[in-house]
């Protein structure tokens, strides 16, 4: 009798094993279908991106940088082709120029966020070794970005807002705010983009 009961538990613990496995085959083949809808969420370009077409093209640039905001700005041109890259998911800006009497170059990416729901954004030229990178919101035709760079004089992290202004599919105006020496915010630089035609 013992070894009959013996037998039923062993039998009742194997089939609870059984279906438990089973349970967790399931549980872990939706997990997995779960994640794998996620990432492909993640990964798609959609309305976001689109957002951005204005951006893409081939423009002439006009540069007004204030080092003092109670002195005339320094004036510069330029030209930026901007690209889609990987698979329509980021804009390149490849960006050529003077600034301040000198050859000037840099790239940025600006792109659409699935997930954070935000606008990001890097920035690298030949003005600096580092790297600045923004995060913001597109409102409207209005694309508001916060980014901190270093302050090469401190050695230490200083804000940045930038505000870009797509007033047509051919115009756009890039306006650059940093701290000034009395620590208010000052604007420190405007780009003003027109579509070549």
């Amino acid at each position: 009798m013992k070894t009959l009961s013996r037998l039923a538990l062993a039998t009742a613990l194997a089939l609870s094993l059984v279906a438990l496995a089973g349970a967790q085959d399931k549980k872990k083949a939706a997990d997995e279908k779960a994640a794998m809808e996620a990432w492909q969420k993640a990964m798609t370009p959609g309305e976001g991106q689109k957002k951005l077409e204005p951006l893409v093209g081939n423009f002439d640039v006009k540069v007004q940088t204030w080092m003092d905001p109670s002195k005339p700005p320094d004036e510069s041109t330029g030209t930026s082709v901007n690209t889609w890259v990987l698979g329509d998911r980021f804009v390149q800006m490849k960006y050529d120029g003077v600034f301040l009497g000198a050859p000037f170059n840099g790239i940025g990416y600006t792109g659409f966020d699935n997930v954070s729901k935000k606008y990001v954004s890097t920035w690298m030229d030949t003005a600096s070794t580092g790297m600045m990178w923004s995060t913001g919101s597109l409102d409207g035709k209005t694309l508001t970005t916060k980014a901190t760079v270093n302050d090469p004089m401190s050695g230490k992290a200083t804000p940045v807002d930038q505000k870009l202004t797509i007033a047509d599919n051919d115009h756009l105006t890039l306006e650059m705010f940093g701290k000034g020496p009395d620590g208010k915010m000052f604007k420190m630089m405007e780009i003003q983009y027109t579509r070549k035609k």
